[in-house]
């Protein structure tokens, strides 16, 4: 069941394509049973950039800023629900429970999680994991997958990327 895919990404506009890429394989899973993404580099290496390209193929076209003190950012784009969570503030996993954050991640929805290990214990596991790593000006995308719908995804992805 697991699934891996690297690429070198030269700039922001290609991590934000690759994110456009894999939001569209996103989309065409259906998202009937919820999809979970983490997001995992160091500060500045494209986390919440990949998150912007995710949320274009949905059809979202504002601002896409990091919900650093927030936690969660939803968008609602017609059916579709997609939130964004950045936990890199959280201070303990329980406070997750007190914001119900179970709830969120429900069929038809996409979550996203930037600094999911600071929500150990607390968050589901993922379908997918996103790694960026900073290469020069450019950054090393690795994609695995670790359930039968990331599988899905990650094959749609891969004719995309």
């Amino acid at each position: 069941m697991e699934r891996t895919l690297q690429r070198n990404l030269p700039d922001e506009a290609a991590t934000v394509a690759a994110g456009t890429a894999i939001g569209r394989a996103c989309l065409a899973s259906g998202l009937s049973a919820g999809l979970t993404l983490y997001l995992r580099g160091e500060l500045g290496a494209g986390k919440t950039t990949f998150c912007r390209g995710v949320l274009r193929a949905f059809g979202h076209d504002g601002a896409v800023k990091s919900p650093t003190y927030t936690l969660v950012e939803p968008y609602e784009m017609g059916s579709w629900r997609v939130y964004h969570f950045d936990l890199y503030r959280l201070g303990d996993p329980e406070e997750l429970e007190f914001m119900g954050v179970r709830d969120y991640f429900a069929p038809g929805s996409l979550s996203l999680v930037e600094w999911p290990q600071r929500g150990m214990g607390i968050l589901p596991e993922p379908d997918l994991e996103v790694a960026l790593a900073v290469t020069g000006a450019g950054r090393q995308l690795t994609v695995s997958a670790h359930s039968d719908a990331g599988c899905a995804v990650l094959a749609a992805a891969e004719r995309l990327l």
